[in-house]
């Protein structure tokens, strides 16, 4: 047999590369088809409870059943059938989903205001009183943007890299009922209005419900650590306690002979014995901070003082909190420590960071006819590249664009500028950051 000719070579490798295009074609219409299928099964189930509850005259047999309004509503909160009302809606930096980081603590100086709808309370501000007491909150919130409301059992992870894993396995978005949880920091608060910090929301996110972060009972690892020190319960609470590692007159000099110059007295135990330095220092931590209102608390000056001191304050209650055994700690997949998907180095062109500098800060009262863009919710240039470090670093592509497209820009909203980068290997650099919505013209991207 001749060998083929440099003709037939061309000719087979368009033909292979035609059939792994009509392959791919193939499978993309047979998912489109599964979907279909899917949606069609939920728009005849939909039918069916609609003709379930219909009689042949055209009436809802659910007009004629004797129910009262408050007895219906009931039953639908006891089988978790109930309409949701947004509390308010986010106002964030991030515009668009792309380029909005995935979690929480991704970007750092993300900032977002959350303004509670006068719809839901009379008073907004009444709903927020002691809120600024607590440093973070959980904001409970829909994913809007999902563009359809099917969900499939397993997704694919932007981490994972294309591998399959079950959906309640994530924090996919393409969730059953598209609910979102995220810790965010809270600033402040003015009036009916929080202001919000570390956030991956977008704006006009629809907030259903606001709690606050209790490290004692959201942290798994802060209960451990209560529970094998006690010690760290009910501080402010149980003065009295202190008391009790006081040394009398006669200790105290006796220490002062053997030249301890020790200016504390709490480091002292009533026995003959002298505590651990360690018990000393933590002793000396809580004094600190129960005195710190008081910097001259009043002293029992003698044994009979003391004794009489501590029979007139009450006994600390005793709080009774779920034990973890020393073995409890938290566990996590191990892709959620080791990514498939590394982090990137981001740096700037010289012409970025110039346009990033020619932004005036949110919070600076500068003339609005100096020509100069502003941002809306960022507080300094060098706030706003630490926040493109943190959205870029964690690689915001999907996994089709890292992996299969050949187009290396990305272009992201932050804020108040427009921000183009192109992906290298293991690194991410910006090329411009310019107002959003500019008409100059685009200078030529090296």
């Amino acid at each position: 047999m001749s060998p083929l000719c440099e003709h037939c070579g061309e000719n087979i490798t368009k033909i292979s590369q035609q059939i792994s295009v009509m392959r791919k074609e193939i499978k993309n219409l047979r998912q489109t088809l599964d979907s279909a299928a899917r949606a069609h099964r939920k728009h005849l189930i939909s039918i069916q409870t609609a003709v379930s509850t219909t009689d042949f005259t055209g009436h809802d047999k659910k007009d004629y059943t004797p129910s009262s309004p408050s007895l219906s509503a009931q039953d639908a909160l006891e089988q978790g059938k109930i309409q949701t009302v947004p509390i308010g809606y986010i106002s964030s930096c991030f515009s668009v989903k792309n380029g909005t980081p995935r979690q929480p603590t991704i970007c750092g100086p993300s900032r977002a205001r959350l303004q509670v709808q006068q719809s839901v309370f009379n008073n907004p501000e009444h709903a927020l009183v002691g809120l600024e007491q607590y440093s973070h909150v959980w904001i409970i919130f829909l994913f809007h943007k999902n563009g359809h409301l099917s969900h499939k059992a397993k997704v694919k992870p932007p981490r994972l890299n294309g591998q399959r894993v079950g959906v309640y396995s994530t924090r996919s978005p393409h969730r059953p009922n598209s609910l979102g949880l995220t810790l965010a920091k809270l600033d402040k608060i003015q009036g009916d209005t929080l202001h919000l910090s570390d956030i991956d929301m977008i704006a006009g996110t629809p907030v259903l419900d606001i709690k606050p972060y209790i490290p004692e009972y959201d942290s798994p690892r802060t209960r451990t650590a209560l529970d094998s020190n006690p010690r760290l319960l009910g501080v402010s609470d149980n003065e009295t306690n202190l008391l009790n590692f006081h040394l009398d007159q006669d200790a105290q000099r006796e220490e002062k002979r053997a030249g301890d110059e020790d200016k504390d007295e709490i480091c002292r135990q009533p026995a003959q014995f002298i505590l651990p330095k360690e018990a000393v220092s933590l002793l000396r931590e809580v004094e600190s901070f129960i005195n710190k209102d008081d910097p001259s608390p009043p002293e029992c000056k003698s044994k009979a003082r003391v004794s009489d001191c501590v029979k007139s304050e009450p006994p600390a209650p005793i709080v009774d909190r779920p034990c973890y055994g020393g073995e409890s700690s938290t566990t996590v997949a191990d892709w959620i420590r080791e990514p498939l998907v590394s982090r990137l180095d981001v740096r700037f062109t010289p012409h970025a960071q110039e346009q990033l500098e020619e932004f005036l800060p949110a919070h600076l009262l500068e003339p609005s006819d100096c020509g100069r863009p502003r941002f809306k919710f960022l507080r300094s240039p060098e706030e706003a590249a630490a926040a493109i470090r943190g959205v870029l670093s964690a690689d915001p592509r999907s996994v089709y664009r890292r992996t299969r497209c050949r187009d290396r820009l990305f272009f992201f909203t932050l804020d108040t500028a427009d921000v183009t980068c192109w992906f290298g290997q293991g690194f991410a650099e910006v090329l411009q950051v310019r107002p959003v919505g500019s008409q100059q013209a685009e200078e030529p991207l090296q």
